[in-house]
This record gives structure tokens, sequence and C-alpha cells, in this order.
């Protein structure tokens, strides 16, 4: 299992803690009466494209039929479309017509979606909306099942004017779809003249991640100095991989100033361009940490009781609804922030033990139910205990959760993907796929999760975030593969 782009061996203990809310187990399981919401995820994890879906979707309880609506996506059936365009059209409530919104963009790989609807999602009046018509309009970029054109120039004005810094910053990383077509320059130069007006640190690094990523031809070496001088990190990270994207040797000495970055990810970054600089490939596997480089110094261990947990639960199985923990209520509300984080609810908490560190996760039930589960039956058996985080690449992941420490064991079965919109930014949890022909493969997600040590929003259209770290992020400056 890859993510496209995993230390010490470690005492990998890992134990569900007492912070705010209870873990799933095998004695907590819910009733044969499953609830709606479960019901739900039922169906889509089943890919069933049923008349319950379309019932649900027409639900006068928003809540409903507002994760109908994703659910009704993630089916990724083709026939999905017409009713989500109507519900999209009809609905008065904003979560729901962004779900509608949200679940079109799913089925973009699948069907020639219609780019005016989209576009009438991006000058929404609730900017819930218009931040899941910006993730529908980079998933039919991507797609390139229809002509996509139109989209540049909405997209650009929600980059440089919208109110929400939510909007503004996914639409900018949306633009960097347009990186291999006719209109990259020009996009590219919008980019820039947005950075530069920028105040909002959130978008700022968003919109350098699109130059980094997509459109580094577009820097000029004034702007390229500038932003490796930048005070936030993450910007200052994403200059260098222009840098590095270069042909110019003089940059080698502005990179090398930055290999003492006081900041462990700037440092790191700053090697892999001057590697890249002179012609080499990035580090696939960190067996130890470069010279120069100042790691983050220890967080004090956590050393509050974890819970008991569950006996003679037997060898891991694939979860279904019956394994589900609490449900967090999904009322979206009329905001982008309802796109970009947990909703508000109980979360269960996990505290990951590494020889360098404690790191305490926090799981997002709501947007990924049956991957929550799965982590959580996983850990309850003991099924990571002392297993090794068998990839480690500087800037990108650390991942684990292979019983072979290889990268390709597993418990002997696969969990259906649950895309969402939430970002693949710094310090996320989310699953590891398999790959053909150098594309991630739906559906093959599971034992193996990685955390993102930077933004990777590129694994946004795939891969599913299932929670994210709260505390120990620093952690991952120190660990490095043996």
């Amino acid at each position: 299992m890859k993510v496209d782009g995993a230390s010490v061996k470690i005492c990998f203990a890992i134990a569900v803690i007492a912070l705010s809310c209870i873990a799933a187990s095998g004695a907590e399981r819910n009733s044969p009466d499953i609830s709606r919401t479960a019901r739900l995820v039922e169906l889509e994890s089943s890919r069933a494209f049923a008349p319950e879906l379309l019932h649900d979707v027409l639900s006068t309880d928003h809540t409903l039929a507002a994760r109908a609506a994703l659910a009704l996506g993630r089916t990724k059936d083709p026939r999905a479309e017409a009713p989500l365009a109507r519900m999209f059209g009809a609905a008065h409530d904003p979560g729901v017509r962004a779900m509608a919104m949200y679940g079109m963009g799913l089925l973009a790989d699948r069907v020639a979606l219609d780019t005016a609807t989209i576009e009438r999602g991006l000058r929404d009046r609730d900017s819930i909306v218009r931040a899941a018509a910006v993730d529908a309009a980079q998933r039919i970029v991507a797609a390139r099942r229809v002509p996509a054109a139109r989209l540049i120039e909405p997209l650009v004005g929600l980059m440089q004017r919208d109110a929400s810094s939510i909007v503004r910053a996914r639409a900018a990383v949306a633009l960097a779809a347009f990186a291999d077509m006719p209109q990259a320059s020009t996009i590219g130069r919008e980019v820039i003249d947005a950075f530069e007006r920028e105040r909002e640190a959130t978008v700022r690094w968003h919109e350098a991640w699109a130059l980094g990523r997509a459109f580094p031809s577009a820097v000029s070496r004034a702007r390229l100095d500038a932003g490796l001088t930048d005070r936030d990190d993450l910007v200052r990270m994403e200059f260098l991989i222009v840098a590095g994207r270069s042909s110019d040797p003089t940059l080698a000495h502005a990179i090398e100033a930055l290999v003492h970055d006081p900041s462990w990810r700037v440092a790191e970054q700053a090697t892999e361009s001057l590697r890249r600089l002179a012609g080499g490939t990035r580090t696939e596997h960190l067996g130890s940490v470069p010279d120069g480089i100042l790691t983050p110094p220890p967080d004090p261990q956590d050393t509050s009781s974890p819970l008991p947990r569950p006996v003679s639960v037997g060898p891991p199985q694939k979860p279904t609804v019956a394994d589900l923990g609490p449900e967090v209520a999904f009322r979206l509300g009329s905001a982008a922030s309802a796109l970009d984080g947990p909703l508000p609810g109980l979360h269960p908490r996990v505290r990951i033990g590494t020889t360098k560190g404690t790191i305490v996760v926090r799981l997002y039930p709501e947007w990924a139910p049956l991957t929550v589960a799965n982590f959580l039956s996983l850990v309850n058996r003991g099924y990571y205990d002392r297993l090794r985080w068998f990839r480690i690449v500087p800037n990108f992941v650390a991942q684990t959760g292979d019983p072979k420490n290889t990268g390709d064991g597993d418990a002997g079965y696969m969990i259906p993907s649950e895309e969402n919109p939430l970002e693949q930014r710094a310090g996320v949890l989310s699953m590891g796929l398999n790959y053909e022909k150098g594309d991630a493969i739906r559906d093959s997600a599971g034992t193996q999760f990685y955390l993102t040590m930077s933004p990777q929003m590129h694994l946004n259209r795939a891969f599913t975030v299932f929670g994210e770290i709260e505390s120990g992020f620093n952690v991952l400056g120190r660990l490095v593969e043996s």
C-alpha cells in the first residue's frame, strides 16, 4: 500500500484514551434497529444506488438529507447525478445544497458533469456551498471528461475576492489542476498576484502550495528570494520546492541557508531541494536525520492511564455498521468551516506511543464512520503494537500499519473509501491505498495509515481523511526508519 508522492523500530503501543469520548469496541454495538445514518453508511459502503437514498435526500430533516446526498455521491453511480442536481437546485438549506454539490463532484470521474451547475455553486450566497463547488470543480478538471476552461475565471475570482478565507484557499488549490493546460501560465500569474495581496496565513500557504506544485515557472527570482525568507514555515517549504524544481544552479546558496532553519520541516525540505537541484530524486525512505538538521525537542510524555482494551476480541475483521460508535450529528450550517474539520460533538482520541514520543490523534466518525470503526477495532486488538514506520518521506508522510513492515501487508480485508471534504493538510490521519499503473485503487484501504508532515493537497481526491493530530506533531520530526 502506498501514498502517492513511512522511526525507529518502535514499541508501537496504541491505546484509546479517555479524553472526551469512549472507543467503539466489540461490547459496544448498535442495536439491531440501526439508525438512519447507519443505514446510509451501509448503503454507501456497498455502493448501492438504492431507493432509500432517493427517499432520504428529499427528507425535511436537513441533517438526514445532507448525509444522504454524501452517500449518493459515494456510490459513484452515474444515476446519482440527476437527483443530486435537482436537490442542489431545489433545497433551501445550505448544508443540503453543499452536500449535493460535493456529491456531484464525486461523480466527475464517471459522468460528464454539467459545468454550468458547478458555476452556480461557485456563485452561491453561502460559503459552505462555494467551498463544496470548488472541490467539485477541481474534480471535474482532473477527470478530463468535459472542457473545463470556463471554470477558470470564477475560480480565480474566488481566490482573489471571496469573503471566506477557506474558499479563497481552496480555490487556489483547485486552480493547480490546470497545471498542464494551455492557460497554466496565465493562471500562475493570477496566483502570484493573489499571493502578493493576501494577508491571511492559511490562504497564503495554499497559494504557495499551488505555485510550488503547479506553477513554479511563474515565480520570479525576486519573488522566490522573498518566499524563501517568509515568516511562515509552510510558505518557505513551498518556495523551496519551487527552487528545487529550477535549473538555476545559483539557487544552491539560497537553499543551503535554509538547511539550518529553526523549523525541522523547512530544513528537511532544503536538503531535499538541494538534492533535486543537483539532478537527484527525493528521499523515499528516511533512515537517519540529515546532518545539520535540528530535530524538535521531546514533549513531556503522556502518562495518563489508557482505557482497558477488550479481551477475547479475536482476529481482525472487516467492520460493519454494527461496529459504529456513537454518532456525531451531521449538522453543517452555512459556513465553509463545517467542511474544514470535525463537526460539533464528542470524538474518540487515540494515543500512539513511539520510542521518540507520544502522538494523540482525534478521529472524525462523522466524515469517515467505517474507517474510524476499523481503526479503533485494530487498536483494541493490539494490531498495531510493535510495528515500525516502514515508510518515512521527508516533507511528506510517515506510514505504518503493515504486519510485514514492508508496505505489502494487511489484515486480509479491504474497507470502502469514504471521500470527504477534509483537506490533506499537515498533521492529518489518512488510510493508505493500493496502486495500479500509477493510480490509487478505490476501496483498497485495510490497515495501513499515514500522518502527513506537510500539506499534500494532491491527495484530496482519492484518500480518506479520518482524523488529525491533536498533540505531538513534532514527534514526526524525530522519527526515522530502522
